[in-house]
């Protein structure tokens, strides 16, 4: 059985601690993996906990996490176009548009989610670049990849600045929600402009289960349901999202430097200790954080602790 859902930042160090006698090796792009009970538990920076393993629920249950298997029951009979698993067979060579975030988990800078299209003809192309999910690439080849791919395929990125990330979020207070809202007018944009071509499918980075996905969306004047996919790790299952994970990463890496450059300060991703330190001299400093960073995170109260006491 596998399981992935999305927390803060705080929740994952929390889940560390807890899992401190049971880590193992950290993969790429995790934050930590620990195996307990015969449940492999891993956090990511982007703030996805995959749980692994044949008994999982006394460790959901442990974190209160609701087991999706109920809710993706439901949801089918809803939503009958979507599917979270498996992908048909030869998924890989259609034409999809595919979307992934990055900066979930990071306590400065945007919310950034890209939609793309890659056709079957691109396919080709865009593999022979290198492509792969961004978080294993470098800045450099993140940002020479991303102005190569956007040269020849469609795409649209939502890029959600801090103090629009954080006015919108104390009207949802939920960054599931927020990213479900964002993917799904990515999407939309970018079918806008490959019209009147249309995907064979469209493929969604998981990180809710796709009832809970749609549940977001409710109200929404537009929700594409048909022939959509979730799928955990997306990048490995089409070129379409981890080109969406390209330029997510790369418009990313351009707000970093933008709002370094206001800041006056190198503000570094994440929200370990290193991002208090900076956020209290932020603080000290006068400046106001909702300008920078995701102010619901647990950085802010450790940030301003640690500003009271600077002199």
């Amino acid at each position: 059985m596998q399981e992935v859902h999305q927390v803060s930042s705080a929740e994952i160090t929390r889940l560390k601690q807890y899992y401190t006698s049971s880590l193992t090796s950290t993969p790429p792009g995790a934050v930590f993996r620990a195996k307990k009970n015969g449940t492999v538990v891993t956090a990511y920076r982007s703030g996805k906990v995959m749980f692994q393993g044949p008994h999982i629920q006394s460790e959901l249950a442990r974190w209160h996490f609701t087991p999706q298997a109920a809710a993706t029951t439901s949801h089918t009979s809803t939503h009958r176009h979507a599917t979270s698993q498996p992908l048909p067979t030869g998924f890989a060579t259609w034409s999809v548009l595919g979307s992934d975030e990055v900066g979930t988990g990071s306590f400065f800078g945007p919310l950034t989610v890209a939609a793309v299209f890659v056709d079957r003809d691109h396919l080709d192309t865009v593999k022979a670049l290198g492509i792969q999910d961004s978080k294993k690439l470098t800045d450099p080849e993140i940002i020479k990849m991303a102005k190569q791919l956007i040269t020849f395929l469609p795409y649209h990125v939502v890029n959600l600045m801090p103090d629009k990330y954080n006015q919108l979020m104390a009207r949802y207070h939920n960054q599931g929600q927020l990213k479900a809202l964002c993917h799904n007018l990515a999407l939309q944009k970018v079918l806008q402009k490959i019209q009147p071509t249309t995907p064979d499918a469209i493929l969604i980075d998981q990180f809710v289960a796709p009832a809970t996905y749609y549940r977001y969306l409710k109200g929404q004047p537009v929700i594409l349901k048909d022939h959509v996919y979730f799928q955990i790790k997306g990048e490995q299952a089409h070129l379409a999202v981890a080109a969406a994970s390209v330029l997510a990463r790369y418009v990313s890496l351009q707000v970093m430097d933008q709002l370094t450059e206001q800041a006056g300060i190198t503000l570094p991703i994440g929200a370990g200790n290193a991002v208090d330190q900076i956020a209290a001299k932020l603080l000290h400093r006068g400046l106001s954080l909702d300008q920078f960073a995701k102010v619901h995170f647990a950085n802010t109260q450790k940030a301003q602790a640690i500003a009271a006491h600077l002199k």
